[in-house]
């Protein structure tokens, strides 16, 4: 696996989709893993990294859930990284497309920490534990990834709109 195999290299002209979350060490890392798997498995000159606002707050290095999961669906663990990471202003520069996992949750902590990018992230809509199931949250991103890959192997980007697609 090209992508696994070589977390963190560089591939010349290779574009990075950075997923962004709290604590970075569930649905972002989940995203990010999954995102690099099937990347690599449909030939992408796509790589996806992780960071999180507040990864101080995070209790695990990875989410017990996203090894379950990642076991379960034989994605293997050197698709993510292998510690949470905080968020600084050079990791959404050198990022080609920017997705924060939950809009409601995350959108004030990039206004407050980051508001020059408020309006160039896309935001989905995967709440955390204290408001949906992991179970239900995993399958969201699992859904989420599916359709990015599937619109990056076309030729497309997703913009910050529903409604906006960028052509590459």
């Amino acid at each position: 696996m090209r992508i696994g195999a070589a977390y963190g290299g560089t591939v010349m002209n290779e574009q990075i989709v950075l997923f962004l979350c709290t604590g970075n060490f569930y649905r972002s890392r989940y995203a990010e893993a999954l995102f690099n798997d099937q990347a690599s498995r449909v030939g992408l000159n796509w790589r996806a990294r992780s960071k999180g606002f507040r990864p101080h707050l995070a209790n695990e290095d990875l989410s017990h859930w996203v090894v379950e999961r990642l076991e379960e669906h034989h994605v293997p663990l050197s698709c993510t990284a292998t510690k949470p990471a905080k968020l600084n202003a050079l990791d959404l520069a050198e990022s080609s497309l920017v997705i924060a996992l939950d809009e409601a949750e995350h959108a004030p902590m990039v206004k407050e920490q980051f508001p020059r990018w408020i309006e160039r992230i896309r935001y989905w809509q995967v709440p955390d534990i204290d408001v949906t199931t992991p179970a239900l949250a995993l399958a969201k991103i699992e859904h989420e990834v599916d359709a990015l890959v599937r619109q990056l192997a076309a030729g497309h980007a997703p913009g910050r709109t529903k409604d906006c697609v960028v052509e590459f």
